[in-house]
């Protein structure tokens, strides 16, 4: 039997709609919306790429966009703990609009995600406000 990826549990349909459903909150977000420069159709667009390449799908964001090296990306942006728990917030919103929360594979993912959002932080708190 072949070992199924998150990415073949989840799928490419529901991944779309978990980053439809994530950006609009992102983007109301007064503490994260500085964070995210440019046409949000772009930001969604790799985002999909690159959950699609993190869940074990097709290396899409790698293909066009080379290693996703998340973390060196991210440095020119001020991620602080309250940022990183605001992203998570909305992703959890998103979980819970698109269903994933009820599946065994989106806790996994959410956990993976949450992970993720402590790497990326790279700021204290105070210089925030």
């Amino acid at each position: 039997m072949k070992f199924q990826s998150l990415y073949d549990e989840i799928g490419p349909d529901r991944i779309q709609e978990l980053v439809e459903a994530f950006y609009p909150k992102v983007y109301r977000d007064p503490d994260l919306r500085p964070l995210f420069e440019g046409e949000m159709s772009e930001i969604m667009r790799k985002q999909y790429m690159f959950l699609t390449q993190f869940l074990g799908g097709p290396p899409l964001y790698s293909e066009e966009f080379g290693p996703p090296a998340m973390k060196a990306r991210h440095l020119p942006f001020e991620i602080t703990p309250e940022r990183a728990r605001c992203w998570l917030q909305c992703m959890k919103e998103a979980f819970e609009e698109t269903g994933l929360n009820d599946l065994p594979e989106g806790e996994v993912f959410y956990t993976r995600l949450t992970q993720v959002a402590a790497i990326m932080i790279n700021s204290e708190e105070d210089t925030l406000h």
